[in-house]
């Protein structure tokens, strides 16, 4: 692939999602001093409440549909609307709600990434009818380069405290190709600075945290409680190795996490699920070693070259590099190689706190991002397959007692089934 001149390009389209209309300013101001671009607006909508209970109450995407129009009207530039929703219910969150109903940990902003804003998202945007080549900007806080092969590179970004390469290590290079990053090489406080002195009325509107759909509706296991129907089992004290409690789904707790069991002598955080005994096991102490991991294994690894892998992954001293299985986690110098399964093995120098099944794990090659994985077992999982402790009598015998206390007892009608929940409205592109 060539290298490509952005000088030569007319038709760039800037993408605005729910709050984050601060970066529509700053790659507004750049590309329209510096290049020829042609401007456009796009807000992707993802979710709607309405989808879920069929009123009109509750539409936050309205709010930043209108925020979107006022800054692109203050700024001169079009602006439209185009409905993902659907596209969102089928490729990640019908998804996403499999596997924490399993008990793992998905990550579905890493695949929305992939499947929405640099799939369902680009293949609706419009392409130059003369040079046949479009931009895609985005307010991700990442940057990109062109390699000497001609090859696009995501990099992370400048500001380290908001580098979201992590949340792009899954697109393909297809869609890299076409990103461009205008934020990449500032800081979140020259971006408000920025916005003040275009007098935007978003320029003091806090950031928005956390999943898109969640919004302020509390609780995210208590979002979760909508959609999945509840499924008690034990909470096992690893330690002791005694029941101690019970849970109402796998998905209401996260490894790593404070479990808060009434009743014990301290806090106690969660190791491991059991999806076969519908358990979850807690130990005593947030630096218990069951939560600390210096193994994963990775499947359905996508690299963001895909024909061309690090060579010395195949080899049995493996690939130099470093590795996140969370945003906000440190980068961990690691030795990645291709286990014998095909699986990615990652070893880690220094040890990771509460890993998760389910989670994304991406590599690094210094700044340059290379892809990710889906986390298939850590070493403490495995151990804890193989371990004999875990299949103690005494352990099985309150497991019993417990399913068949609870079999005894009505639990309701709960929510409905995910079949019969409403889905969302077709795709639809909204002009104003």
């Amino acid at each position: 692939m060539p290298i490509v001149n952005p000088c030569q390009v007319t038709k760039l389209s800037l993408a605005c999602q729910g709050a984050s209309i601060l970066p529509l300013l700053q790659g507004y101001s750049r590309t329209k001093s510096n290049h020829d671009y042609d401007l456009s607006a796009i807000f992707m909508r993802n979710w709607d409440t309405r989808d879920e209970s069929g009123t009109d109450k509750g539409c936050e995407w309205e709010k930043d549909w209108d925020d979107v129009q006022r800054v692109c009207k203050s700024l001169g530039i079009p602006c439209t609307m185009i409905d993902l929703s659907r596209e969102y219910w089928n490729r990640i969150f019908q998804p996403a709600l499999d596997v924490w109903e399993s008990g793992s940990t998905p990550n579905p902003d890493v695949w929305c990434n992939r499947e929405i804003k640099f799939g369902a998202l680009l293949e609706r945007l419009p392409v130059d009818p003369i040079t046949g080549i479009s931009w895609f900007a985005t307010g991700h806080y990442a940057r990109k380069r062109w390699s000497s092969n001609g090859r696009p590179q995501l990099l992370s970004a400048k500001d380290q405290t908001k580098d979201q390469s992590y949340y792009l290590s899954s697109i393909s290079e297809q869609g890299l190709a076409r990103a461009l990053f205008p934020l990449g090489e500032i800081t979140k406080v020259e971006v408000r600075e920025l916005a003040r002195k275009y007098r935007l009325e978003t320029a003091e509107k806090p950031e928005s945290m956390g999943l898109c759909f969640v919004g302020e509706r509390g609780k995210f296991s208590q979002f979760l409680n909508s959609y999945l129907r509840p499924n008690p089992g034990p909470i096992i004290d690893s330690t002791m190795q005694k029941v101690i409690g019970h849970h109402e789904g796998l998905w209401t707790y996260t490894i790593g996490e404070n479990a808060k069991v009434a009743g014990q002598p301290s806090k106690m955080f969660v190791s491991h699920k059991d999806p076969i005994k519908n358990a979850i096991y807690v130990v005593p102490s947030s630096n218990h070693q069951a939560l600390l991991e210096h193994r994963v294994i990775c499947k359905e690894w996508k690299w963001i070259w895909n024909d061309a892998p690090p060579a010395t992954i195949f080899e049995p001293a493996g690939f130099r590099a470093a590795v996140k299985v969370r945003h906000r986690q440190d980068v961990q110098s690691c030795i990645a190689k291709t286990a014998h399964d095909g699986k990615l093995e990652i070893i880690t120098n220094e040890p990771m706190r509460g890993v998760s099944p389910g989670q994304v794990a991406a590599l690094w090659d210094g700044d340059w991002c290379l892809g990710c994985g889906v986390i298939a077992a850590t070493g403490n999982s495995l151990l804890h397959i193989v371990d004999g402790r875990f299949n103690a009598s005494h352990v099985a015998k309150q497991v019993d007692q417990f399913q068949k206390k609870r079999n005894t007892k009505s639990t309701g009608e709960g929510p409905p089934e995910r079949s019969q929940l409403q889905k969302p409205s077709p795709g639809s592109k909204i002009p104003t």
